[in-house]
């Protein structure tokens, strides 16, 4: 929307309206919902501000108004779209191809006696082929935007709103004016409302005024122009602190947002890196086959062929360069990858994302949620001088800490009571069925920890409340740090005081300590051991909770007693010490397997997180982004036992970067940092400084991947080349600004990503090779035509059997070959120098393989006219009589004569034969296509569609030889069995040749073969 803004601001740029200027705008934007008083407001909008709309009257209004959604800008309409499948890129060509051909025809058909219907059907034959190309194209591409359509409706924003006096969560597509709404920090504004009231409520307006700071709001008008007052929450913006309630007065396009979004529609986009590869693919062909066909054209002109002849070249030139299947393939291979990606959990936005992804060489994670479980778990407790480790697996399948059900004995007992008694978080109702780490509670995070905890350890803690009422309760607070509640005990006379909080404070309130179920007096010894325990559970990058309780003397807090809590009457002093636990989100258990596959793929993970560096520091260990003996500046002091100073930061390895130093440092000291240490950790930082370090890695020209899910992420995903957010967690903004989503908010399916934007590229390249090779044995027969004048080894015709026939199938099956074993080892592409089509692929495919293909074809076409009587050297130069109705006494190298209608025969029975044996030499090119660096072996035969295609291509190839009629239309006429087989060597030949050219790139890396041939 920023954007827009400028677009206003430069009338020039504007569409529709000439002279727009932002005051203008601002102006126009005429309304009095904010000054007029709210009870007047409420009656125009016939709601009311305590219960809100009945349903009844929401739905009519709905009908009245329509959805509260932006009406999508106008679209390119479907038959432009059709069009350009229909005639852009190769299709132009066989257009003209078509053209021409019947040009050739009628010219033919008005002098000859016996016109040939051959350029007819080809015109015919290039004609159905564009036709159909273009329909499959277009099919796929408005199938392909269905899916993206659909993925924009899965991800759907709720908004929450009072009905009938009742609140209720709707899809904001249902919000209609005079709607009672309630939006909270994080929450996109789900239509333009008016502030009832506010607390602390800030909305980040930047989308709409490029205000970067947020604003706040609140119920009083401040401003007559809507824009600038501080009582209107303007659709789509995003709120980014505290709560509000409010009333709609504007939905969809009525809204600020939607009249401006109107004057931006008709902005294009720029090409994704893939749809660039594929143009200059496009653009390096065409010149190609319009080179060679135009010169040859002069060719034959020059040695004396009457240009309808030259013509009929041209065309066959055209025809056998330009893959056609080509782009049918490169369409499949795409949608393939956003389903299977789909399936796999990842949502991608836009298809061509993923092969970014594939490129990807550094990832910026955020910690909270997308490395960790997003979910405070107790990892460990103390007491009776020991440390015990608890379960902090997703589903507590570790088997220890809270499971075993030891009731409440002894010191452990005495802690899991103090911790389900001085709580306050409660498990939402309704949620028996539910296993407990699942549950929703309502409470702090720290504290529905160690209520799931409880339940865990001595169940149904709730029942337990119920036993043990709580009679009064000092809440937690950040100056005391500490938070009691008193108990009445059942059966028994006496009151029982609860305490926790920070581990420093509770002790200082302790006389005497809990050990093996005995009291002990609190001794310097014992305060030791805590510090000691204390110091190591921290130094985890846990958070530490010291439990302490007291036995009330009934004597003096008889039963009924009045507690004051404002001014204490109760001892909180001289108390017992239990234990301590500690908290910490902890990892998620696909996340350190996931890290290891991106190191060794080449791809630099760096945490960026707004936590503590300490805890930063030790997720970063457990999850493998600082390696196992790797050291920090830090590290390496403690070892030496030196200040930090003293140490050269060269020498370490890892580094924790606090965002306080960030935010002095200079660009420059940024670029050190990141060029001279392999592990970063950046703890501490602000929305901004994610921003600076995102830039900080691209000025190093590395693809930076950014996964975030709050709003403050949301410049970062923005600014990444392609940002990541967050299915479950994540707020709608940063699922806005990001190009791919992940369902599970697992860190694992991004690697699940790189690899399958690995696997798109290399596939589409292997399908390139496949398909290129044929067009050497299908361009040399009309060079070789021309030139030595030999009767046409190869018709147009048959050509286009090739290429939409029996090539089809295989080209596409490509698609689901499986990762080569190394694709998760190599280094990221570096998308200036690795293009999907270059020299080498080229050399390989048209230099190599391609010559032992036409090597195969000619091989064939002579032993057929050998066998028939024609030798080799009688063929030179024979052209013009053999293709002459006049003459009806062809002699042969025997000495036999040939009619015209016998040649003819035994014409496109040698064209026939070359066709069979260019899919036999297909069949090897087929398989080497599987794999780029890895033997057949290592890759196997297990890509069954792969499969289906060699058998399919070859019963194609049987059915058009011998299934009758298709020797008129095709001119394909029936072979002996035995001609079949002279392509054979060849084909093992190709299979030796590249099987041996691969154990040569495997065997020397980086040697004369990897630099001339690895494509």
């Amino acid at each position: 929307m920023s954007t827009l803004l400028g677009f206003l601001l430069y009338p020039t740029m504007g569409k529709d309206k000439k002279g727009t200027d932002l005051n203008d705008l601002k102006q126009e934007v005429k309304m009095d919902e904010h000054q007029i008083p709210m009870e007047e407001l409420a009656t125009r909008l016939s709601t009311n501000l305590e219960t809100g709309l009945t349903r009844s009257k929401a739905a009519e209004f709905l009908a009245r108004d329509g959805p509260n959604a932006l009406s999508p800008p106008k679209t390119t309409p479907e038959w432009i779209k059709f069009c350009k499948n229909l005639f852009g890129g190769f299709a132009l060509l066989l257009w003209v191809g078509a053209f021409l051909c019947y040009v050739a025809y009628s010219v033919d058909y008005f002098t000859m006696e016996y016109p040939s219907k051959d350029n007819l059907y080809l015109g015919i034959v290039l004609m159905s082929v564009v036709i159909i190309t273009g329909c499959f194209q277009y099919y796929q591409e408005s199938k392909s935007s269905k899916i993206m359509d659909s993925f924009k409706n899965m991800v759907p924003t709720y908004a929450t709103v009072h009905r009938d006096g009742q609140k209720q969560q709707i899809r904001c597509e249902e919000l209609v004016i005079g709607d009672i709404v309630e939006v909270k920090g994080g929450d996109r504004v789900p239509a333009d409302i008016r502030v009832i009231s506010a607390f602390g409520f800030k909305v980040d307006n930047s989308s709409l005024t490029g205000e970067s700071e947020p604003q706040s709001r609140n119920a009083e008008c401040t401003n007559e122009n809507p824009l600038e007052t501080r009582n209107i929450a303007f659709f789509s913006t995003n709120a980014v602190e505290g709560t509000c309630k409010g009333i709609v007065i504007y939905t969809g396009d009525n809204t600020v947002m939607g009249r401006i979004a109107h004057l931006a529609s008709g902005l294009d986009t720029g090409m994704t890196p893939i749809a660039r590869e594929i143009e200059h693919f496009i653009h390096l062909i065409t010149g190609v086959a319009v080179f060679l066909g135009v010169s040859f054209f002069i060719i034959a002109f020059i040695l004396g062929y009457h240009w309808l002849t030259a013509v009929v070249f041209l065309i066959g030139i055209i025809v056998a360069n330009v893959p056609e299947g080509l782009i049918a393939t490169v369409t499949v291979c795409l949608t393939l990858t956003a389903k299977r990606m789909a399936s796999k959990n990842c949502l991608v936005k836009n298809l061509e994302a993923v092969e970014t992804l594939g490129s990807t060489s550094t990832i910026c994670s955020d910690k909270t949620g997308t490395l960790t479980q997003n979910r405070m778990t107790v990892a460990h407790m103390w007491y009776d001088k020991k440390i015990e480790e608890c379960d902090t697996t997703e589903n507590q399948s570790g088997g220890g800490g809270g499971h075993s059900n030891r009731g409440l004995t002894g010191t452990r007992g005495m802690l899991s009571r103090v911790a389900a008694l001085c709580n306050r978080a409660e498990f939402k109702t309704g949620q028996n069925d539910t296993p407990i780490l699942k549950k929703e509670c309502t409470g702090d995070a720290s504290e529905i920890a160690l209520l799931k905890f409880t339940e865990l350890a001595i169940g149904q803690v709730s029942q337990y409340r119920e036993k043990n009422p709580k009679i009064a309760e000092i809440p937690f607070n950040s100056t005391n740090k500490y938070q009691v509640s008193i108990h009445d005990l059942p059966d028994q006379e006496e009151y029982l005081l609860v305490m926790k909080g920070a581990p420093e404070r509770i002790l200082e309130r302790c006389t005497s300590i809990l050990l093996d179920g005995k009291e002990e007096e609190m001794d310097e010894k014992h305060k030791a051991d805590f510090n000691a325990a204390y110091l190591e559970l921290g130094g985890m990058g846990e958070r530490v909770l010291g439990f302490c309780d007291f036995v009330l003397p009934k004597d003096k807090f008889p039963k009924g007693f009045k507690f004051e809590t404002e001014e204490v009457n109760f001892p909180i002093d001289g108390l017992r010490f239990v234990g301590l636990m500690s908290m910490i989100d902890p990892p998620r258990a696909a996340v350190p397997d996931a890290v290891a596959k991106c190191r060794s793929a080449g791809i630099k993970v760096v945490m960026v997180t707004g936590d503590h560096p300490i805890t930063a520091k030790a997720i970063a260990k457990s999850v493998g982004i600082i390696s196992e003996g790797t050291e920090t500046v830090e590290d390496i002091a403690i070892r030496r036992g030196i200040p930090v100073e003293q140490v050269d930061p060269r020498e370490a390895k890892a580094a924790v970067i606090h965002g306080s130093d960030l935010r002095e440092m200079t660009e420059e000291q940024l670029a050190d940092i990141i060029r001279h240490h392999s592990e970063i950790v950046f703890a501490r930082t602000s929305p901004q400084q994610k921003l600076m370090i995102v830039e900080g890695f691209q000025k190093q020209g590395q693809i930076v991947a950014v996964t975030g899910d709050g709003v403050n992420d949301s410049p970062a995903l923005k600014r990444a080349d392609i940002g990541v957010a967050m299915g479950i967690a994540g707020s709608d903004v940063s699922k806005q600004a990001a190009d791919m989503i992940l369902l599970d908010d697992n860190f694992a399916s991004i690697v699940v990503g790189v690899e399958e934007g690995r696997l798109i590229f290399d596939n589409l390249k292997k399908s390139i090779a496949y398909t290129l090779t044929s067009n050497i044995p299908e361009i040399s027969p009309f060079l070789t035509y021309i030139l030595f004048g030999i009767p046409l080894p190869l018709g147009t015709v048959t050509i286009l059997c090739i290429d939409l026939g029996t090539d089809m199938v295989p080209a596409i099956s490509l698609a689901y070959e499986e990762a080569e074993s190394d694709i998760m080892k190599r280094k990221p592409r570096d998308p200036l120098h690795d293009k999907l089509v270059n020299e080498r692929l080229i050399s390989l495919a048209y230099g190599q393989i391609g010559m032992i293909q036409a090597s195969a074809g000619f091989f064939t076409y002579f032993w057929i006219m050998a066998d028939n009587g024609f030798w080799p050297r009688d063929l030179y130069q024979l052209r013009a009589q053999w293709d002459s109705r006049a003459y009806n006494n062809v002699l042969d190298s025997y000495g036999q004569e040939w009619t015209y209608a016998n040649r003819k025969i035994l014409e496109y029975t040698c064209q026939t034969a070359y066709f069979v044996t260019i899919v036999v030499v297909q069949w090897a090119d087929l398989i080497i296509s599987k794999t780029r660096r890895n033997s057949l072996v290592q890759q196997g035969m297990s890509n069954w569609t792969l499969n289906f295609g060699l058998v399919f291509e070859t019963a194609l190839a049987a059915f058009m030889c011998y299934c009758p009629g298709l020797d008129n239309g095709l001119r394909m006429y029936g072979l002996r069995f035995s001609w079949w087989f002279p392509g054979l060597p060849f084909s093992i030949l190709i299979f030796i040749y590249d099987e041996v050219r691969r154990y040569l790139i495997r065997r020397y890396p980086g040697g004369w073969v990897e630099r001339e041939t690895y494509y």
